[in-house]
């Protein structure tokens, strides 16, 4: 009964014309950045931060969670028509998508991927709602001992589950911590790796590292890119899938919603890692493993449901414990610090409404989503056909002004532009850039937990082991390295990285 009322609260908070405008707004560009190849939520949403300074707190986060949900719908329009991934995710939905729309059954394809979004999503929320109390309830028995373990996990956690190099990514989330640590120490006073620059006394802005890491890094990287590819709109005449495609996509749809559930939760899984691991569950167990590549429908059931649902499910550990488990939503907890909420447990005591709001207007983008996506593929191709080397000036001064407004110093722009030329170059050696993200936004906390409970035990370092959970926690993330050592994961990992 108690959930009942808390989700009447949270539509009645979702239902008012402001917020269903920005969800719709959040909605609608998260399908065009999700179309638009190489954009991604995360440059987007770092690009939005600024303009959220203005928006009330309810209606800046419904339109973010709106953008990044709503880009792996998005995603998957581009890569089944033209063969273009607009979204990471979406790679996996190309390699059977396009085949289909090649044999003249691209909005069989299309449908597919729409059907099994809406699901996902719908189901992926039910779970957030279902979940978020229970864990809000354990989340209050956690002292500084077992934040500290369970930052050290996160961290350990997106590290394990990043494609590619192992080396690489410990490297990024190191250099995240340490950047975390640039400003005024908060015991002593004490201007920290500052080098006696007075801007940076109180630390690198956040809006700054996102916008330029994956904002500016993201268009110089695009302009690389050439072509587009062959289109197949004109093929899409049905979108209505025959009775024998509902009886082979509705169990990989299943499975996809179940697989991307949980990977959602972990940290650093994200949208992307359950499209892979839903993409070699349909292969290895679907009575049909020789279509895939040629066109096989689960190839597009599967990921579609699972990217969805990891997109969803990542705001479990966000709005219940406080911990980001993606660089996505390591933006939300910037937005959210922006309008002076602190992330975790005490948001659904505090703010019941924009709690149980936020979880609410997922529901209500769902399906704004579904009825936006299928009548309106034809527009959404049509805007690739606008060259980019056009739309990325006016991206760069959206960019510039939304960096400048934050503190009203050129000082920011030019950090933001330092930290774009960073990016590129992450780009070129293969570091992927959201592990420093999670450490630029986890060192501070980290840090803060671990003094407080030095501070407690009067310096006894045993208090993070002689406490249960907290040596719980510390156990996992060392069972996680031990795993990632391994030959075989290590050789998964390499080739998930190359087919990215």
């Amino acid at each position: 009964m108690e959930l009942l009322a808390n989700l009447s609260l949270g539509f009645d908070t979702a239902f008012t014309l402001q917020n269903l405008m920005y969800c719709f707004i959040g909605c609608v560009l998260g399908t065009l950045i999700g179309v638009l190849p190489g954009l991604g939520p995360v440059a987007t949403i770092a690009m939005l931060l600024p303009a959220t300074y203005a928006l009330p707190p309810i209606a800046a986060l419904i339109m973010l969670a709106g953008i990044y949900y709503g880009s792996q719908y998005g995603g998957s329009t581009t890569a089944i028509l033209l063969n273009i991934p607009g979204e990471t995710a979406s790679v996996v939905t190309a390699i059977d998508g396009y085949q289909m729309a090649r044999r003249g059954r691209g909005g069989v394809a299309l449908f597919t991927a729409g059907m099994g979004s809406f699901f996902a999503g719908c189901v992926a929320t039910l779970i957030l709602a279902g979940f978020a109390a229970p864990l809000a309830e354990v989340a209050f028995k956690f002292g500084p001992a077992e934040y500290f373990s369970l930052m050290v996990l996160g961290l350990i956690g997106a590290v394990v589950l990043a494609s590619g190099s192992l080396t690489k990514a410990i490297g990024m989330i190191i250099l995240g911590l340490l950047m975390g640590l640039i400003g005024t120490d908060v015991n002593s006073g004490v201007a920290r790796y500052s080098f006696e620059i007075p801007q940076l006394s109180d630390g690198i802005g956040f809006v700054s590292v996102a916008m330029g890491v994956f904002g500016f890094a993201e268009i110089m990287t695009n302009l690389e890119k050439k072509g587009t590819g062959e289109s197949f709109l004109n093929k899409v005449t049905s979108l209505i899938p025959s009775w024998a495609d509902v009886k082979r996509m509705t169990p990989s749809i299943l499975r996809g919603t179940t697989i991307g559930s949980i990977l959602g939760i972990l940290p650093g899984g994200g949208a992307a890692l359950a499209a892979f691991g839903a993409y070699s569950v349909e292969k290895k167990s679907s009575k049909y493993s020789e279509e895939f590549g040629k066109g096989a429908i689960e190839g597009v059931a599967g990921p579609e449901a699972a990217n969805n649902a990891a997109a969803q499910t990542s705001f479990i550990p966000l709005l219940t414990l406080g911990i980001p488990p993606n660089a996505v939503m390591a933006l939300m907890v910037g937005a959210m610090t922006i309008h002076n909420i602190q992330p975790g447990p005490q948001v659904m005591t505090s703010n019941p409404a924009l709690f149980w709001g936020l979880i609410a207007s997922m529901w209500i983008g769902n399906v704004m989503l579904i009825l936006l996506n299928l009548p309106l593929i034809g527009i959404w191709v049509k805007l690739l056909q606008i060259p980019y080397r056009y739309l990325y000036p006016a991206i760069l001064v959206f960019c510039c002004i939304g960096v400048y407004t934050v503190n009203n110093s050129i000082f920011d722009v030019y950090v933001t532009a330092g930290f774009g030329i960073i990016g590129y170059l992450f780009h070129k050696l293969g570091c992927e850039p959201a592990p420093l993200l999670l450490g630029f936004v986890l060192g501070p906390m980290m840090e803060e937990n671990f003094r407080r409970a030095l501070l407690l035990s009067r310096g006894d370092f045993t208090t993070f082991v002689t406490r249960p959970l907290s040596l719980g926690l510390l156990i996992a993330a060392a069972l996680l390295v031990v795993i990632v050592a391994l030959p075989a994961v290590k050789k998964s990992r390499e080739e998930v990285f190359v087919e990215e």
